[in-house]
């Protein structure tokens, strides 16, 4: 410290100075390390996971293990993906030699990049930043999982519920809401974590659909990626942009020339609906709707009746003046229907 005192702290003989230290192990929020510390909520997120003897557990972001004891208790086999090599140490160090260390792999590695082996059931309590790829990472693994049960940020929790109409109803409700059933168990304050995070969270249950919906989910992503670039804006505006106009265009003109249905390249990798999706080009900069329309003056006459073509078919559905804000699951099916019959494609 330039130009002050420096103050002698006191040695502390008892427990911790750090109030984010536990076990030997100091916790990092910017890696979003931050441990459930409550018993009661640890017994109650077991209890609604459903879990049985015969259970397989994937756990995810372990920590130091309070969650992981619950669970070798209950099910046949827990196997806990952790990244930082601390925790992984500190977590053979508490089951070394007890009667639960048998139940227990460890994988150290990103979760995101690594291949997970089998389970029945994920419970977690996650880095809030990877919860979007990897609800998606999940519901593409094979075999399909009965069902995983997730602590994410509140807000994010809620856009995974969030129903037509629901002001955080979004891309994100749509695509989970495609491949499961998402219901919300708990609301978690942030008191019962150490260190405490800034915002409150909540468990979340997602059950993966059987069989899948037969879409391709790139296509499913390309419509409703464009119908969400601004929610509440009518689809007539929205298809009337002249960038979405022109990606569509290129796309038909590409499928037409090679003679290619896409029914035949049905993508079924559920991860895609996860994706930035920068390489679609459908983010739109700054400019009014007007400014971004076609104007027939200043395109040429197959340009126009390209339009005419795309926006024929919201009229066909009635889409006209609806808003992705509003629409419901068969909704966006019967949209990408009408797209597919005249020859439209998203991906």
């Amino acid at each position: 410290m330039a130009g002050g005192k420096i103050r002698k702290e006191k040695a502390n003989h008892g427990a911790p100075t750090n109030p984010h230290y536990q076990g030997g192990v100091t916790f990092h929020k910017s890696k979003g390390q931050h441990i459930l510390k409550n018993p009661l909520l640890v017994d109650s997120i077991v209890q609604k996971s459903g879990i049985k003897s015969t259970d397989v557990v994937l756990e995810i972001g372990p920590g130091t293990g309070n969650l992981t004891k619950k669970l070798l208790e209950a099910a046949k086999t827990v196997v806990a993906v952790e990244l930082d090599p601390r925790m992984v140490l500190e977590l053979q160090r508490r089951f070394q030699g007890t009667p639960l260390s048998n139940r227990l792999k460890v994988i150290q590695g990103d979760v995101l990049k690594c291949d997970l082996p089998y389970f029945d059931i994920c419970v977690a309590n996650i880095p809030y930043q990877i919860s979007s790829p990897l609800i998606f990472k999940l519901l593409s693994h094979r075999p399909i999982f009965r069902c995983a049960v997730i602590m994410f940020q509140r807000e994010f929790a809620m856009r995974l519920v969030a129903q037509p109409g629901d002001n955080l109803y979004c891309r994100l409700s749509v695509n989970t809401q495609l491949l499961a059933r998402v219901s919300h168990l708990l609301k978690v304050g942030k008191n019962n974590f150490r260190p405490p995070p800034k915002v409150d969270s909540s468990v979340v249950r997602i059950e993966p659909r059987k069989p899948l919906p037969p879409v391709s989910f790139k296509e499913w992503d390309g419509l409703v990626r464009i119908c969400f670039n601004r929610r509440n804006k009518t689809l007539r505006a929205i298809f009337r942009q002249k960038n979405i106009i022109s990606m569509l265009e290129k796309n038909y003109k590409t499928l037409q020339a090679l003679q290619i249905s896409p029914a035949e390249e049905m993508v079924m990798d559920a991860s895609v609906l996860g994706s930035s999706g920068e390489g679609l080009g459908m983010e739109v900069d700054g400019k009014d709707d007007e400014e971004m329309e076609i104007d027939g003056d200043d395109v040429n006459s197959d340009g126009s009746e390209f339009k005419d073509k795309v926006l024929g078919v919201l009229k066909q559905g009635n889409f006209e003046d609806k808003r992705a804000s509003k629409l419901a699951q068969e909704d966006f099916f019967h949209l990408l229907s009408l797209f597919n019959k005249a020859g439209i494609h998203f991906s």
